[in-house]
């Protein structure tokens, strides 16, 4: 059976901005404190001092949106 394996970006169609290099960065700092949920990701955002798009705190609903408009 062949290795599986994932290519960086392999489903992004065009280069990774700053923006989205920041932002999956401090989700998979929350991700690795073990933390798997919409409400303790919000929270580590917030307590890592990232903002949302729209310079406020991050909410359930505004990740939700930015994760969509990012997957388009």
């Amino acid at each position: 059976m062949p290795e599986q394996y994932l290519e960086e970006h392999q489903t992004h169609p065009h280069p990774i901005s700053p923006y989205e290099q920041k932002l999956s960065g401090a989700i998979m700092e929350v991700f690795g404190r073990g933390v798997h949920d919409l409400p303790g990701l919000v929270d580590g955002l917030n307590g890592l001092g990232l903002n949302a798009p729209d310079g406020g705190p991050w909410t359930a609903d505004s990740l939700r949106d930015e994760m969509r408009r990012l997957g388009d």
